[in-house]
């Protein structure tokens, strides 16, 4: 059961991801000015890639424990959240709806990462890095909205 519950929750965790691929970032992103600590590229998908894996296996181990129902609603939000932010940056090129999408991912992946905990450390200790990526997510979203901030102000027409 346990592996069946994974592969819903990969499947879903991918389906989030995939937004990546649907709004690459592209040469808008490339012309911004990024803050010191922005990863190389390849880091991204690997990372993503990993996370996506350890929210998966946190996501199944709660849905078999007691007494799940705020960590699994919590779960499903930040997935939610998580798929939004790329169209809203990448796809919108808007830099401070990303902000508002960010935080709110990260809001829930907190609470999601404490109600995960109640009913199995082990789920919530894997949401971990994730709080810890999406930290530093948010800190570049808020990177660029300070370093371009007429790009933040002023987001360009997007192409239909």
């Amino acid at each position: 059961m346990f592996w069946l519950l994974f592969s819903v929750f990969l499947v879903a965790c991918l389906g989030a991801g995939m937004t990546g691929g649907l709004f690459p970032p592209g040469p808008w992103y490339r012309g911004l000015n990024k803050p010191w600590f922005t990863p190389p590229d390849w880091v991204f998908p690997v990372t993503w890639m990993v996370l996506y894996v350890c929210m998966a296996v946190a996501g199944a181990r709660a849905a078999l424990a007691d007494n799940n129902g705020l960590a699994m609603a919590f779960w499903a939000l930040q997935i939610a959240f998580n798929g939004m932010w790329t169209p809203v940056f990448f796809g919108l090129k808007n830099i401070r709806m990303g902000m508002l999408v960010v935080g709110f991912l990260w809001l829930t992946v907190f609470a999601g990462m404490l109600a995960l905990w109640q009913v199995d450390w082990i789920a919530g200790a894997l949401f971990i890095p994730y709080l810890i990526w999406v930290t530093i997510a948010a800190s570049l979203n808020a990177g660029v909205w300070w370093l371009n901030p007429d790009v933040a102000r002023n987001p360009p027409e997007v192409q239909t």
